[in-house]
């Protein structure tokens, strides 16, 4: 198989798709089977294992949900030409198409990419890393793609990023339209009169088809854009800043804490400012605390 072919098969994942909900699933298992294939390991892994660390990676990067559906992607993969399921027979089916995870669990199911595919991103390490960093750009926002290859192992061995081309416009309207500083703390340093850490975040993330319209972004320093992005604050449909009640530690009342219910300093135009649809999205999809 020719690299690009690899890489066009893995870009066509067939994600579910409902109301702008977030499905994560397939993208973080097939990004936790390629560290395990850089790591040497079994080319196939029991669902109990897959279930356990899938889970986990859906808790730091996935939606809040009230229940967890691991069996969904494990089994559904197959259908995408890169995931193949040992003794598949024996594993009893729902109506909907969906393994039953009793029936994983109790036959004790392995499952893995195809041994052609296995062993190419084996003897391949770039482009394993191609196919990987395709994925992170494809579902997720780039302050989260270090840390997400990092919590499946591949991370520490590729430190260079290759992220998609982003429309600057969309940064310079941004920034233009909150007057250059946060929305949440107002940092405004500049140096030689550029603005230094300060970036144009999308509510509405860009690979869930979130536009790049002013009213789809927010001017946030670098530290509040991590934590926007990863779900420690939200925005209510009044503006105002809402912290997740699960965030703690140290600097957390001097870096978000202080600011929760706070309004956000807003654009002078109420034209440009955040639109109540993708401000809904994000408390639906990327708030780690449900509203």
């Amino acid at each position: 198989m020719k690299p690009g072919s690899l890489l066009e098969r893995f870009s066509k994942l067939q994600i579910w798709s409902s109301k702008g909900q977030r499905a994560p699933h397939k993208p973080l298992l097939v990004l936790w089977g390629i560290g395990r294939c850089l790591r040497g390991e079994d080319r196939l892994v029991s669902y109990r294992e897959a279930d356990r660390e899938l889970t986990n990676l859906l808790s730091s990067f996935g939606p809040h949900r009230k229940v967890v559906h691991t069996e969904a992607p494990f089994w559904r993969l197959q259908n995408d030409g890169v995931w193949e399921i040992r003794d598949a027979n024996q594993v009893t089916v729902g109506p909907g198409g969906n393994a039953h995870k009793s029936s994983l669990l109790q036959q004790d199911i392995h499952a893995g990419f195809p041994k052609a595919i296995d062993a190419i991103l084996r003897d391949n390490e770039e482009l394993a890393e191609r196919v990987a960093r395709s994925l992170v750009d494809a579902h997720f926002p780039s302050t989260l793609h270090e840390e997400i290859l990092r919590a499946v192992g591949i991370g520490s061995r590729f430190v260079q990023s290759r992220r998609m081309y982003r429309d600057s416009r969309f940064r310079d309207a941004v920034l233009a339209a909150y007057g250059y500083r946060c929305a949440v703390c107002e940092f405004a340093v500049r140096l030689n009169e550029e603005p230094v850490a300060l970036d144009a975040a999308h509510i509405k993330w860009h690979g869930a088809r979130g536009p790049d319209h002013v009213r789809n972004g927010l001017a946030l320093c670098a530290l509040h854009h991590r934590l926007f992005d990863k779900g420690a604050f939200t925005l209510s449909q009044r503006r105002s800043v809402v912290v997740a009640k699960s965030a703690s530690g140290r600097g957390f009342d001097e870096s978000l804490g202080r600011f929760d219910s706070r309004p956000l300093s807003l654009p002078e135009k109420d034209a440009d400012a955040p639109d109540p649809r993708f401000s809904k999205w994000h408390a639906r999809e990327v708030f780690s605390s449900p509203l």
